[in-house]
């Protein structure tokens, strides 16, 4: 079996379907398999920075029911960069070596993260400077961490999304309304043209594609002609106005938040086109919950992947998916470029195979 390593993991930025799954499977084959120490790092590089460092020690019993289990149970946090963290004095102050310091008072001898693109980006940093041995697994509900086909939380994510629709097509059809439901996605329209197609949507709105408000309507009329006074319409948090403008805030904490797009969508539709409109936005809705079945499999697979590169030596790799199959890259070209939707991908030529109004 070898030396008996201790290895950290832990989860970072959003929350997600899935990640207590890939936790499960970290720990059943460090252990089971190489009999190792595996110690969870609580709220994600926090628990590093906090003195004593922040953790969990971890057994088979302990994450032997965490496969359908949603959010994580070690805790995460996608605020406070440590390479400028924000004080309660308003400073921005490097903590970038408490971080890399708590990693060797716990005697690690590998750490695997759970994150996008950003965190990854974070860690790898940290990892470079202070010499961590380190294996990532992407998660994310947005689905635009290059080079994997999936990431944890957007199968997951795509599901409720199209239950959503699903439930909002039959109270659309009953009022002859427009139903219009906001779904998340950051600055990518993954969710929303997965699940518009699956949940049979009649416009799918991204932030990749340009549409006018004209067109919408005129969508909408073409449905009527045919004697369906109703309509689908999803939309991507991201998506600008008709004339280019961002609908987003900015919370207490300064944290940069999407939302609004959906009203003013209904607003603009209602004017143009008379017809009724609703909105639902989707929200956190779409993070939480019973992992699908795909989210699943993929965070077991990730798990034991991640779990075998650390035991072979190869350190600053991410592990994905690609052609059925888990594959490894280096975590830099992973992180490389942003993942958004093709306006020529195979979605969008399906969607505009099916009728959809998919901008344009």
């Amino acid at each position: 079996m070898g030396e008996t390593k201790r290895i950290g993991i832990l989860t970072s930025g959003g929350d997600c379907a899935g990640l207590n799954a890939v936790i499960r499977a970290v720990v059943f084959r460090a252990i089971g398999t190489y009999g190792w120490k595996v110690l969870g790092i609580s709220k994600a590089t926090q628990g590093l920075m906090s003195r004593p460092p922040e953790f969990v020690p971890l057994d088979i019993e302990k994450v032997d029911r965490l496969l359908t289990a949603g959010g994580t149970v070690l805790g995460t946090t996608n605020k406070g960069n440590p390479f400028a963290f924000p004080m309660a004095d308003g400073q921005l102050v490097d903590r970038a070596q408490e971080i890399i310091d708590g990693y060797h008072l716990l005697g690690l001898d590998a750490i695997i993260g759970i994150g996008g693109d950003g965190s990854m980006a974070i860690l790898r940093r940290l990892a470079q400077q202070g010499g961590l041995n380190l294996v990532t697994i992407p998660k994310t509900i947005d689905n635009d961490v290059d080079i994997t086909e999936c990431s944890i939380g957007f199968d997951t994510a795509v599901n409720t999304a199209t239950e959503a629709l699903d439930r909002l097509h039959f109270t659309a059809a009953s009022h002859s309304r427009v139903m219009i439901l906001e779904v998340m996605g950051r600055d990518a329209g993954h969710i929303a043209i997965s699940a518009g197609i699956a949940g049979g949507a009649d416009v799918i709105l991204i932030p990749e594609i340009p549409y006018t408000i004209a067109n919408i309507c005129g969508k909408l009329r073409e449905r009527q002609e045919q004697g369906k006074d109703y309509s689908l319409v999803i939309v991507s948090e991201a998506v600008r106005t008709e004339t280019g403008e961002s609908i987003s805030s900015t919370d207490p904490s300064g944290q940069f938040r999407y939302g609004g797009i959906g009203q003013y969508l209904a607003n603009q539709i209602a004017v143009c086109s008379g017809a009724e409109t609703r909105v639902t936005v989707l929200g956190h809705v779409q993070r939480g919950g019973t992992p699908s079945p795909l989210d699943r499999l993929l965070a077991s697979a990730f798990g034991v992947a991640a779990v075998d590169l650390i035991a072979e030596g190869h350190y600053d790799r991410m592990v994905g998916w690609r052609d059925r199959q888990v594959i490894s890259v280096p975590i830099a070209q992973a992180i490389a470029h942003y993942c958004v939707v093709d306006p020529n991908s195979t979605l969008a030529k399906t969607a505009r195979g099916l009728g959809i109004y998919l901008g344009d």
